[in-house]
This record gives C-alpha cells, structure tokens and sequence, in this order.
C-alpha cells in the first residue's frame, strides 16, 4: 500500500480549484489496484459541498489524478471532510 498525506488542489467540474490537504492510499483488492482517500478544503463552499463526478486531484509537482466525491461530513462548524475515489493510476 502507497500512501500520501500532504498539500493538494481539488478542480471541480467548472474548473474552480480548491485549496486543502489530502490523505490518500492505494488499495490491492482481488488483483486490482485502486486509490481514494480524504480531502479536507481550506474553505468551506457550497461548490465543494455539492460536488460530484468529473473532478481532479493535483498533487506537488503537477501530479494529476480524476476523482469522483463518495461522500462529505462535518468536521467542525467550519470545516469539512471530503471521502474520495480515484480512477486511472494513483498520482502519487
């Protein structure tokens, strides 16, 4: 298992980019890779709450990964965590 915990950019559907940090780890399950994790956004927006499919992780160094959004939660009054899936090869 690859992990990654860092500094990332979510790119929503109409291109609007969103700050924040991401945990994220590859899977092995029946022979296949898969990759997905968490991403908690800088700001709290109704775009990034609302959002869906047709999105993309960038990492450092212009690392790029789609990614589809399972699932959102409070964390604070302020803040929000982001469940991601990955499609394609990990970025990382």
């Amino acid at each position: 298992m690859t992990t990654y915990s860092g500094p990332a950019r979510l790119t929503l559907a109409d291109g609007t980019r969103v700050s924040g940090m991401a945990s994220l780890s590859t899977n092995y399950r029946a022979g296949a890779e898969s990759w997905g994790g968490t991403f908690r956004p800088d700001q709290n927006t109704e775009e990034v709450r609302n959002s869906g499919a047709g999105l993309s992780l960038e990492l450092p160094y212009d690392q790029v990964g789609p990614v589809s959004v399972t699932g959102v939660r409070r964390l604070l009054a302020t803040q929000i965590l982001v469940s991601l899936a990955g499609s394609g090869p990990a970025p990382f």
